[in-house]
């Protein structure tokens, strides 16, 4: 009876290494078994029953009807070549600086990642637009690369991210799993809107180390990021480059500024912020003259592929976890975590090694739909704070999206790096970022207060 949630988790990832599709590889494996068990009398079908309202469960949950608004938002940005604009204009900015262009990319990359939250899209967009301006401009391609591959991951943890809209409605159903089981029958809450103002300083700390990382290499090794020429310099006019960047830098800025205001200062939920920021960069799109019935035919088309992907995952998530708990699999896992030496930091130091593992073969949304249901209720019934651990489990996949050699991120970028930019010169570029991410964690787990300071500022 021990064996088969153990049996059933290996073998889901020897599905998933066999390269079939997510969502139908949970389902199809959690119901084999089923049958397996039922079967073999160590299975009861009875909890098969519970799959309909779950589903239903899923199609009335009012936070995940902001996951197709935000992903329309990124979509509608990123369509309307307001990143493009965004990098040309903080380029000249910067650019007169050693630098200066790198970090244009990460402040780019910044928002960016709070636009759309969506990292491949972030990561592709300043590949094809920075890099071959990096190149040309004499950067090492090593400090390039990782730029941009270390900017384009902060959308898992800068808000209003996809990854913290799923993690958020998850680690909200595990909290309160997790208060029932210790018997309190009048549970907290936490909310998507919590681990938002939880990940911004985390966030904004990460920027920070990450900028001060480039100004280190242009005090240290001042050639591998020069400035722009000197007789391109002279050529900007100041007063039109100030007048350019409050026109280019302003809409965007006040478009996140009113998404994320507007769920700290009690305004909306995170969905009615969803619809606002939707509707927002529409405005933007027109207002730019980048909007007409093609792109947003296409605007639509993309919105509706990757929220129906997210949707199946989550009902094959859905599935898996009803029969792997139907084995028992939460009271194998509890007395695995419960076992572990060190106690508390033991059983969260294990979990965050598995997802950072796992990080390499999963994408974030199988791993908050499969890993984070299971764990969490086990972890935060060791009196963990709910926000901490939500930032925590982002954080830590960011780093593992930007880890040689299966890095999501490395990935998307090496798809669209020019053919002079070898696969080396992306991974030797990534690890001083990753050594940030690392110290970035650390930080996190000694001073939980980064992550929940601003929410009982902000809550009470």
């Amino acid at each position: 009876m021990a064996t088969m949630p153990l049996l059933l988790f290996l073998t889901v990832f020897i599905v998933l290494l066999a390269g079939y599709p997510v969502a139908f590889s949970l389902a199809g494996t959690a119901l084999g078994f089923a049958l397996i068990g039922t079967l073999t009398g160590t299975f009861d079908p009875s909890f098969l029953e519970a799959i309909p309202n779950r589903l239903y469960g899923i199609m009335i949950n009012e936070t995940l009807i902001a996951v197709p608004l935000f992903v329309f938002m990124g979509v509608m940005l990123e369509r309307s070549k307001v990143a493009e604009q965004l990098l040309d204009t903080m380029a000249l900015l910067f650019g007169p600086l050693r630098g200066g262009l790198g970090i244009s990319v990460m402040i780019v990359g910044m928002l960016l990642a709070a636009s759309t939250g969506i990292v491949g899209a972030t990561v592709v967009t300043m590949g094809l637009l920075s890099l071959p301006t990096m190149m040309k401009r004499g950067y090492d391609p090593k400090v390039a690369t990782g730029t941009i591959c270390a900017s384009g991951t902060l959308g898992q943890i800068i808000p209003p991210s996809i990854v913290l809209v799923l993690l958020g409605d998850v680690m909200s159903s595990a909290y309160q799993q997790a208060q029932l089981n210790m018997g309190m029958y009048s549970p907290d809450t936490v909310s998507v809107g919590d681990l938002f103002i939880g990940a911004l300083l985390p966030g904004l700390l990460l920027v920070c180390l990450y900028i001060l990382y480039i100004v280190g290499v242009a005090v240290f090794r001042p050639d591998a990021v020069p400035p722009i020429p000197e007789e391109e310099r002279d050529a900007i006019d100041r007063r039109q480059l100030m007048i350019r960047t409050l026109k280019i830098l302003v809409p965007p800025l006040f478009l996140i500024v009113a998404v994320l205001g507007s769920i700290i200062g009690g305004l909306a939920t995170p969905t009615e912020a969803a619809s606002v920021g939707a509707m927002g960069a529409i405005l933007l799109a027109a207002g730019q003259r980048k909007l007409n019935l093609a792109i947003l035919r296409e605007v639509m088309r993309s919105t509706t592929l990757v929220t129906s992907m997210v949707f199946l995952i989550l009902i094959g998530a859905s599935v898996f976890s009803l029969v792997f708990r139907g084995f028992g699999g939460d009271e194998v896992v509890q007395e695995i975590l419960g076992n572990l030496p060190g106690g508390v930091f033991g059983a969260v130091f294990v979990v965050m090694l598995m997802m950072f593992l796992l990080g390499f073969i999963l994408d974030f949304i199988e791993i908050t739909f499969v890993i984070v249901p299971i764990v969490g209720p086990i972890l935060l019934a060791m009196d963990l704070n709910p926000v901490w651990l939500g930032v925590m489990i982002a954080l830590n996949l960011q780093t593992s999206f930007l880890t040689p050699p299966f890095g999501f991120s490395l990935f998307y970028l090496r798809g669209v790096a020019p053919p002079e930019i070898t696969t080396m010169h992306i991974y030797r570029g990534v690890m001083p970022f990753i050594v940030i991410q690392v110290v970035t964690l650390g930080l996190l787990a000694v001073w939980p207060q980064l992550a929940t300071w601003l929410p009982k500022l902000v809550y009470g």
